[in-house]
């Protein structure tokens, strides 16, 4: 009997394109937990002008352009550290554009309180991937040698010697961006079925110490299938693609409230952080413009942009006071916040060099907050982020 349908009986995957728009086979490991998929079709075409005899709107011509955008929601979860990556992996892939660099892990030789982490044999590390131990997140900030990295900052319980610096995966950015498909099916299977290809991340935002860690993605595709209007030859597919076996998909969510966050010249762990945001902003644009009924061949981006907002409650020590220095001055920063306190529900983000803006001063509770808007990273090439789970 045809009834509603509920909005919680829909599965999502998500799976990097190997060429814009070609939509990848996937597997139950392409699943990944959201809490809204928003996908908006809307047709690109100009007022017409030609004179009727009337007032009467004469229709949009078959075959015009159209303009397809996204908005997709997710928790911070927990994650198979012996996978291939966090389900929601190919969204940052998207959002950043480098490629995951893995982190084995290896064993503690020294460890010191500015730091400086030595292991007993060569780490293969580079500036800006991360390392885990003992339920805390770092990233390399420097090569001392080939045994010994300098860490944005020191872990709060030095690991020992002979303890276990355990996996990482690191997403860094880089000039040229990817596209993913996204797959949204629903029960009961005689339901629409979705399939969303082309999809290239202009926006992404990382949203601290609500109910839950939260991650957004928005962004343009190509288009957006659906198995009751599907047409062989769309996306290069014969048929509409059939939902994987649906297999065991367990995770937990992680508290909001739960991490750490360093931040200044030092840097210092600040326990005042009241909200917080990072964003990567993209100035994505579609090649959809040429001449001929070709749709969306490509995605370009433009200039990166990203920024660090948060708000703390003030206190008159000299961290505090650094912060505002550093603002009213446009000293540069360090900001890193990690997201969880445990192996396998860990997230770090580390933006090694932002002006912070001068700080609001909001008075309008019973305790003074600063309010940091949309302070924005700056770095080299390409180095100006990164984002990592543990």
């Amino acid at each position: 009997m045809s009834t509603y349908i509920s909005s919680n009986a829909n599965r999502f995957y998500t799976a990097l394109e190997n060429a814009y728009g070609k939509v990848e086979s996937i597997t139950a490991a392409n699943r990944i937990p959201a809490v809204k998929l928003g996908i908006r079709q809307q047709v690109e075409t100009g007022t017409r002008r030609d004179k009727t005899g009337s007032r009467t709107f004469g229709g949009v011509p078959v075959g015009v352009r159209r303009r397809t955008a996204f908005d997709l929601q997710t928790y911070l979860t927990s994650w198979d550290k012996t996978a291939a990556g966090p389900g929601y992996g190919p969204l940052f892939e998207a959002a950043m554009g480098g490629s995951p660099v893995w982190y084995g892990g290896g064993i503690v030789a020294s460890s010191t309180v500015t730091g400086q982490l030595g292991f007993g044999a060569p780490h293969g590390l580079a500036p800006g991937q991360a390392v885990c131990s003992g339920g805390e997140i770092r990233f390399v900030a420097a090569i001392v040698d080939a045994q010994t990295v300098q860490l944005n900052a020191r872990f709060l319980v030095l690991p020992a010697a002979g303890a276990a610096i355990t996996a990482t995966v690191t997403y860094a950015p880089a000039t040229e961006l990817k596209s993913v498909s996204i797959f949204d099916y629903w029960s009961p299977a005689t339901a629409v079925q979705r399939l969303m290809h082309g999809a290239g991340v202009d926006l992404m935002e990382i949203l601290v110490n609500g109910d839950y860690h939260e991650f957004r993605f928005s962004g343009i595709a190509k288009d957006v299938l659906d198995n009751a209007s599907f047409e062989a030859g769309a996306a290069q597919l014969q048929s509409f693609p059939e939902e994987p076996a649906v297999a065991a998909f367990d995770y937990s969510i992680v508290p909001g409230h739960m991490g750490q966050a360093w931040l200044g010249t030092g840097p210092s762990r600040f326990c005042t952080i009241t909200a917080a945001t990072i964003a990567v902003k993209n100035e994505l644009d579609a090649r959809n413009r040429e001449f001929g009924p070709c749709g969306a061949l490509a995605i370009s981006p433009g200039k990166r942009t990203v920024t660090a907002a948060f708000d703390i409650y003030t206190r008159d020590d000299d961290a505090t006071k650094e912060l505002y220095q550093a603002a009213r001055q446009q000293s540069p920063i360090s900001v890193m916040l990690q997201l969880g306190e445990a192996d396998g529900q860990l997230m770090g983000i580390y933006l090694k060099s932002v002006v912070p803006e001068v700080p609001e001063f909001d008075d309008g509770e019973n305790r003074l907050q600063w309010r940091f808007r949309a302070s924005r990273a700056q770095g080299t090439v390409d180095d100006e982020i990164s984002v990592a789970f543990g």
